[in-house]
C-alpha cells in the first residue's frame, strides 16, 4: 500500500506548499485525483450501461431456460459476447480504484506522517476551526447526503431494486454520516468534495452516453 500512499501524501503536501491552506489543498487534491481516475470511471459506466441495455433479453432467457441452468449459462454468455459486454467490465475498474481510495484515506487520517506540521492541519477552513478534529454535524451531513445523491445517479431506475442497491442508496449514506462524526474534519471534507465532484462527473457522463445513443440511432 505504501507504493500508493507515499506518492499521494507527497502530492497533497506539494499542493499545500503552493496554496498554504490545508482545507483548500484537500479540495484541489480531491479534484486532481478524481480527474486522474476519470478513464476508469468512464469504462465502468460504459460497461454498466451495456449490461442494463441487455437486461430485457437476459430476462427472456431466464424465463425460457429457468429449468435448465446449464443452458441458461451458455445462452447468457453468448448474449454477452454478441453485445461485446464484459462480465468483469463493471467491477474491474472499481477494484482498481479501491486501493487508491484506501491510500487516500490513509494519507488524510495521518497527514503528519507525510510532512505536515500539527499547525498546518489544525488550521481553520470556512466554519471549521480545526481540521484535525471531527465536525459533528455539517460536514458529516454533507458527506452522507452527497453519498445518497451519487447513488441515485448510478442505480438502476427500474421499480425493483436489489438488496445491494438498497444498501448503497439508503444504508451507506447513514453510515457515512455516522462515521463522519468521528473522522477528522479533513477526511470528511475529502469525502464530501469527492462526492460532489463524482455527482457532477456522473451527470456529465450520463449525458455523454445519452448523446452517443442518439447519434447512433439517427
Amino acid at each position: 500500500m505504501d507504493i500508493l500512499v507515499k506518492p499521494l501524501g507527497a502530492l497533497l503536501k506539494m499542493i499545500f506548499d503552493l496554496i498554504g491552506n490545508y482545507g483548500l489543498s484537500i479540495i484541489v487534491f480531491t479534484v486532481i485525483v478524481k480527474l486522474a481516475m476519470l478513464p476508469l470511471t468512464m469504462k465502468q459506466t460504459k460497461s454498466m450501461k451495456k449490461i442494463q441495455e441487455i437486461q430485457p433479453q437476459l430476462k427472456v432467457l431466464q424465463e425460457k431456460y429457468k429449468n435448465d441452468q446449464e443452458k441458461l449459462n451458455i445462452k447468457s454468455v453468448e448474449l454477452y459476447k454478441e453485445n461485446n459486454v464484459s462480465l468483469y467490465g463493471g467491477c474491474l475498474p472499481l477494484l482498481i480504484q479501491l486501493p487508491i481510495i484506501i491510500a487516500l484515506f490513509t494519507v488524510l487520517r495521518n497527514p503528519i506522517d507525510y510532512g505536515f506540521t500539527q499547525e498546518a492541519i489544525e488550521g481553520g477552513f470556512l466554519w471549521i476551526a480545526n481540521l484535525s478534529l471531527a465536525d459533528p454535524w455539517i460536514l458529516p451531513f454533507i458527506a452522507g447526503f452527497t453519498t445518497y445523491l451519487t447513488s441515485t445517479t448510478t442505480s438502476d431506475t427500474s421499480n425493483q431494486q436489489s438488496s445491494t442497491q438498497i444498501v448503497t442508496k439508503y444504508i451507506m449514506p447513514a453510515m457515512i454520516f455516522w462515521w463522519g462524526r468521528s473522522f477528522p474534519a479533513g477526511l470528511t471534507l475529502y469525502w464530501g468534495i469527492s462526492n460532489l465532484f463524482q455527482l457532477a462527473q456522473q451527470l456529465f457522463i450520463n449525458q455523454y452516453f445519452l448523446n452517443q445513443k442518439e447519434i447512433s440511432t439517427n
